[in-house]
């Protein structure tokens, strides 16, 4: 009876084992990669810093909480060497954290996710349609919407926003002229006064007609600021970042940090030759963004981190909403922002949730990436995947803009999933 007991107090502490939420663990192998088959991520990486694809990349592999890869290659500038430590511009991976925090607000009442956003940014009332441009002048007529914007719709996409700077060549001319920034941000500026701006201009399609990829996140931002009374960034540092030990994230990165900051390259038109940023490379759009004091907590693309903080954001997620015995999500919300939410709309093969990219049945043949991952990246080369069903969180990161050899990363996807046990 006694041995039975021990047996069945073994397996209770097993099934322990299993269920505790998984935190990153550099010290621990998990044993789920071939040693050998993970050294062709680094011949692929070297060969493009060799070409002079890309000057450098971290790349980071979590798997089952423990990190079984985690390597630098090139430099971070000039013939700076690039480290793992490095931080990085991740411009629209801030998009996965604002929708965070809205799904955090969400949990304590504080709105339902079909409130129209208007209810609490009032410049978003009796929305209107885009009918004729005038590209002569940007004059343009509109139309009435046929329903209001939603907080949901705003999560996936579908709100009609476009985006400025790199949306549609209208919505690109009236959002300069209203001065609405992609949130890379060259004077201050207020989150507030912009999207309040943004309010009064015409949506490109009828809400939840289409997936338009848009200025949706920065109004999150803002809903964040107005419903919890705490400015974005201070949201973001007393409710995610301390509590998930991401030391390097932040809207302004503090001086002792910034020489870890990676260098932003551009390609030459002409040779595709790599050449550091110039204030000219994009017109309206500064790399400085982060060290300017510019004052724009922008909720789409604002943030700086390092490969290791923002696995550990994924490994939250992965975790359904645990980490390091800190629940920020129940594990219900999760689930919703990581399943369809946009019904028959698609993007390509796949779809979206609630701020993420979801693999398909359909985007699983293209590279072997489970369905039921969660994804995204940034305007300037970096890119994750969160994959439930393996248990692994994966990231790539460049600086670079335009990225001519992208492919670099459904490579590196391809890598990953062909070094798995």
């Amino acid at each position: 009876m006694k041995r039975i007991r021990l047996l069945l107090f073994g397996m209770l502490l097993q099934l322990i084992a299993v269920a505790q939420p998984k935190t990153l663990d550099p010290g621990k192998n998990a044993g789920g990669f071939a040693a050998d088959r993970l050294q062709r991520i680094d011949l692929v990486i070297q060969d493009y810093v060799q070409k002079n694809w890309i000057k450098g990349a971290t790349a980071l592999i979590v798997h089952k909480g423990a990190v079984v890869y985690n390597k630098a290659f090139g430099v971070s500038s000039a013939q700076i060497p690039l480290k793992t430590d490095a931080i990085f511009r991740i411009a629209s991976q801030t998009k996965a954290i604002t929708s965070v925090a809205v799904m955090m607000l969400f949990e304590e009442g504080k709105f339902l996710l079909d409130d129209p956003i208007s209810k609490y940014i009032p410049a978003f009332a009796n929305p209107k349609v885009l009918d004729q441009f005038n590209a002569a002048d940007s004059s343009y007529t509109v139309v009435p919407a046929k329903r209001n914007i939603t907080i949901r719709d705003l999560l996936t996409h579908t709100s009609g926003l476009d985006y400025a700077q790199i949306g549609s060549s209208n919505m690109k001319a009236i959002y300069a002229r209203a001065g609405i920034p992609a949130g890379f941000v060259i004077h201050p500026q207020r989150l507030a006064d912009a999207m309040d701006k943004l309010g009064t201009l015409p949506l490109v399609h009828q809400p939840g007609e289409r997936f338009t990829y848009g200025l949706n996140t920065d109004v999150l931002g803002r809903l964040v600021e107005i419903t919890s009374g705490m400015s974005l960034d201070d949201f973001f540092h007393k409710r995610i970042f301390e509590p998930l030990n991401m030391k390097d994230t932040y809207f302004h990165l503090p001086e002792a940090k910034q020489s870890r900051l990676v260098s932003v390259y551009t390609e030459d038109k002409a040779t595709k030759a790599l050449m550091p940023w110039a204030d000219t490379t994009f017109r309206g759009i500064t790399v400085n963004y982060p060290v300017n004091n510019n004052g724009y907590y922008s909720g789409g693309a604002g943030l700086v981190s390092t490969t290791a903080d923002y696995a550990a954001f994924l490994q939250m997620i992965l975790n359904k909403g645990m980490y390091n015995g800190k629940r920020l999500l129940s594990r219900h919300s999760v689930e919703m922002m990581t399943q369809n939410q946009i019904g028959d709309l698609s993007l390509g093969n796949n779809k979206f949730g609630l701020g993420f990219e979801i693999t398909t049945d359909k985007g699983f043949l293209k590279l072997g990436q489970s369905a039921g991952s969660f994804a995204w990246g940034g305007f300037f080369g970096t890119s994750y995947w969160g994959d439930p069903r393996e248990e692994i969180v994966a990231l790539l990161f460049v600086q670079q803009w335009p990225f001519s050899h992208g492919e670099i990363n459904d490579k590196f996807k391809a890598l990953v999933y062909q070094a798995l046990k």
